[in-house]
């Protein structure tokens, strides 16, 4: 493909992925999880002005202050919020789109600065459109617009700042260093993860210009200096305020606690000063820990926690502060295992770029630019041994795929999911693919004539010879940019036709199910309805029991106006029924519940085995259609009032 045919199918490419990621937008199933409602929580309490219950130890607050103008644009209900923040990741992600194109933009711009080789296998358009096309793939996989999760916006904003960072690099300017420590602290705001990886950045562009630029260290220290006062004065005031909260200081405690949850073995839920056996290699010392009111079975209140839903995962810091991680050898290794497990998973997941990669190389592509150090395939000791200014020319490509690597390694000290590590995935594999160049030819090139280049000796070609090599050698590396480029688009535009075929397939289920809108779930809205028409909502206190009911599927709760404030913790979904009927004091549980002043206490069971007929069964109402039952503790006289009903009537259509 030609450099104009490869810049109109990025043009088309952006045009056809607005209306297409708008599809897979509006048919994405309904997938909130507890992080999701946490968040619409904060979000709650921005508009209300609460800001105490803002300052959360392991939430930031940027996507929920996106929610929050989003919930004020739409003019959302709690029956239909949901639509409000599907469209605000919508945006996010195009809003990543633009951050991948500024990104490969920049990498591009510092690849012509350090080394203008015309020899450069992808031009920028073809960077642009692969680097498109892995967020596209990101976005079918773990960056999906269903869940309420600020990964995305993360991604977007770190891109930018590795961005401005490759924008530093490239210029003499020094107005992209504030820029860097803007788009840092923006990060920052969005999740507490890029305070350390901010700090790094900062670091790898002063290291860079100091190291392999030679810049002055007065305008190095200067550049460092305005990014962290920008990324200071941006991050600043959250981190003040989090820090009085705490009576320490501190930037968020998420890494930490999922350091003792996934390496030192703490148990997640409910934690209690005397469970030793459950502390793993961690010191506890919690300050506040959940009240016990039962042992067997485990009875908590959260009531200690003034904000939130469901309190327990509102702000898990507050019921979990002070346990401290303890090295352990045995426990790193098992930790580390874990995470080389899920590295290779998301390779094995996300084979496209890799297999492009190892196609191009196959086909003469080479990582080494020729003109360096002595020309194509110069070792890099060999090219360091030279006076160490040819890696210098052509180390455009390390800044970002360093902190790729250092993003990588920092969750796998923790813990690795995909939708954590996408962006160092982006970060490494597009300074690959820029790195690439052309290779020395074809082989039929270096002969003279159909002379053997070993017998030629060391006979200089004739001009008219070296003319038909140099031609030879130019047509070569043509038609590898052209190919290369038709395999960058190949891949684009098979992956967003997958898009569009994932939409579509989406659109015919939510159709066959009749469902109103795609983020509609009956059952969880069934199951708010039939609190509602009990007479339970309005912030009214309830428990809940089981481990369906309280963590895998909580948005009833919310959907139902309604806090959770006491928890029968059993970790068991499948035999809940089995296990209430087999206690001994299942009369205590009861009266335990109802004297903390719960309306109900809701569980989840299998509706064949709620007959009514056994005393487990007995009692339970029936939330609507679906698997959810609730019990009456503390329920007012019956109300003539009319249940709480959604914004549309039996059949789909929206009411007048």
């Amino acid at each position: 493909m030609r450099s104009q045919t490869i810049r109109r199918a990025l043009l088309v490419y952006l045009v056809l992925l607005i209306p297409i990621g708008w599809l897979a937008m509006r048919y994405s199933p309904y997938a909130l999880d507890g992080d999701g409602m946490a968040y619409m929580d904060i979000a709650d309490l921005m508009r209300a002005h609460r800001w105490a219950g803002v300052v959360n130890g392991y939430w930031n607050p940027l996507y929920p202050a996106c929610m929050a103008l989003f919930q004020h644009l739409f003019h959302t209900t709690r029956w239909n919020e949901l639509h409000a923040f599907y469209v605000l990741n919508y945006f996010i992600f195009l809003f990543s789109v633009a951050a991948v194109l500024w990104f490969v933009s920049a990498l591009v711009k510092l690849r012509h600065h350090r080394n203008p080789s015309p020899a450069h296998l992808l031009g920028i358009d073809s960077l642009r459109l692969l680097g498109v096309a892995l967020t596209v793939i990101a976005a079918q996989r773990e960056l999906s617009m269903a869940y309420m999760r600020p990964d995305a916006l993360l991604q977007a904003l770190m891109l930018l700042a590795l961005a401005m960072l490759l924008q530093s690099l490239a210029t003499a300017s020094l107005v992209y260093a504030p820029l860097l420590g803007l788009f840092l602290g923006l990060a920052y705001l969005a999740k507490s993860f890029a305070f350390v990886a901010g700090l790094l950045t900062i670091g790898v562009m002063m290291l860079f210009q100091l190291w392999v630029q030679r810049r002055r260290p007065g305008r190095v220290l200067a550049a460092g200096g305005l990014a962290l006062l920008v990324f200071a004065a941006v991050a600043g005031p959250y981190i003040a305020a989090l820090s009085r909260q705490k009576h320490r200081f501190d930037f968020g405690d998420s890494g930490a606690l999922n350091y003792a949850w996934y390496v030192s073995g703490t148990v997640k839920m409910h934690l209690e000063p005397w469970m030793t056996g459950d502390f793993g290699s961690a010191r506890v010392k919690l300050l506040h820990p959940e009240q016990q009111l039962l042992a067997h079975p485990g009875i908590y209140s959260y009531q200690a926690e003034p904000y939130g839903t469901y309190p327990a995962w509102f702000d898990p810091t507050y019921f979990h502060e002070r346990i401290t991680p303890v090295f352990s050898a045995r426990r790193l290794m098992r930790r580390d295992a874990r995470n080389l497990a899920l590295s290779l998973r998301y390779l094995l997941n996300h084979p496209e770029a890799w297999i492009l990669l190892a196609l191009l190389l196959v086909c003469g592509a080479r990582l080494d630019p020729p003109g360096v150090c002595g020309g194509v395939g110069a070792r890099f000791g060999a090219c360091l041994g030279a006076g160490g200014e040819g890696w210098r020319s052509s180390a455009f490509a390390l800044p970002p795929l360093l902190l790729g690597v250092a993003i990588w390694g920092i969750y796998a000290m923790v813990n690795i999911e995909e939708r954590y590590v996408t962006l160092a995935w982006l970060a490494i594999v597009l300074p690959l693919f820029a790195a690439l160049d052309s290779g020395a030819g074809a082989p039929e090139c270096g002969s003279v004539a159909g002379t053997d280049p070993a017998a030629a000796g060391d006979r200089a070609p004739s001009p008219p010879e070296a003319l038909s090599a140099s031609s030879c050698s130019s047509r070569h590396s043509s038609w590898q940019r052209r190919s290369a480029a038709a395999m960058v688009a190949l891949l684009a535009f098979l992956a967003l036709g997958e898009s569009l075929r994932i939409a579509l397939e989406e659109r015919r289920d939510e159709s066959a199910a009749g469902l109103p809108a795609a983020w509609y779930w009956p059952r969880i809205f069934a199951a708010a309805r039939g609190l509602n028409a009990l007479g339970v909502g309005s912030g009214d206190a309830i428990a809940c029991m089981g481990t369906i009911a309280c963590l895998n599927d909580p948005y009833w709760m919310r959907l139902a106006d309604v806090r959770v404030l006491t928890e029968v913790y059993n970790p068991d979904p499948t035999h809940l029924l089995e296990e209430f009927q087999s206690l001994p004091n299942r009369q205590q549980v009861l009266q335990v519940l109802k004297a903390q002043g719960a309306k109900v206490v809701v569980a989840a069971f299998d509706p064949g085995s709620m007959t009514g007929r056994t005393p487990a069964s007995e009692g339970w109402i029936r939330l609507g259609d679906s698997d959810l039952y609730a019990f009456p503790l503390n329920l007012p006289p019956p109300s003539p009032a009319a249940p709480v009903s959604l914004p549309w009537d039996s059949t789909g259509a929206a009411k007048p």
